[in-house]
């Protein structure tokens, strides 16, 4: 229905019941029942050098302030935060978010976390999808970008699968394991969303 003239009703009611689902995963308001789950995956120690500058556990406090700020989905903001829900059972398994965005450029940056049991099952890429269609369709963004470490090649190849494209990498920009790493930028514009989408 991307960019479909509405004649009755039903489309618009049709539109907003798909808005923010699909098959794999449901996008959904961020709760306070989530907000200490969300916390402690971003402290795993094990996943923080995918997402971190440093691997650094912080309290839980200050974390659920940071998921409570990328989720207020203020009315008249072209940011936006949801958390990420499985469709088959409505079980919790991650959080996405776009930010930045303002006018007159209407562009974000987006960022994902799934948690470490959901990984490899296919729910980031739905997330991501979704949350492009939002950007694109509901937003009315031109663009939506993204930073993400040069090794993190499931990620890079999750990314290009739902549209991205690199852009360029920013050399040795993050400190792991004793060495320095590039870190890739890449974005998706709404004429590639919707060129791909025809």
């Amino acid at each position: 229905m991307t960019n479909a003239v509405w004649k009755r009703s039903q489309n618009a009611l049709d539109y907003g019941s798909q808005l923010l689902e699909n098959a794999d995963v449901k996008l959904r308001e961020t709760t306070a029942e989530d907000l200490e789950t969300l916390a402690a995956w971003w402290n795993d120690p094990a996943y923080a050098p995918l997402q971190q500058i440093v691997t650094k556990p912080r309290p839980a406090g200050g974390l659920v302030e940071m998921f409570q700020e990328w989720s207020l989905n203020r009315p008249n903001s072209g940011n936006a935060g949801f958390s990420v829900v499985s469709a088959e059972d409505g079980e919790l398994c991650g959080h996405v978010t776009l930010y930045g965005a303002a006018l007159p450029a209407r562009a974000a940056e987006f960022a994902i976390m799934i948690a470490p049991k959901f990984t490899g099952r296919g729910l980031g890429s739905a997330a991501t999808a979704l949350m492009l269609r939002y950007a694109f369709e509901e937003l009315g963004l031109n663009r939506v970008g993204l930073k993400v470490w040069g090794y993190n090649d499931r990620a890079i190849r999750a990314y290009e699968r739902a549209g991205f494209k690199k852009e360029g990498a920013r050399r040795q920009a993050v400190f792991h394991a004793g060495r320095f790493h590039d870190e890739v930028l890449m974005s998706v514009l709404a004429e590639d969303y919707f060129d791909n989408d025809s």
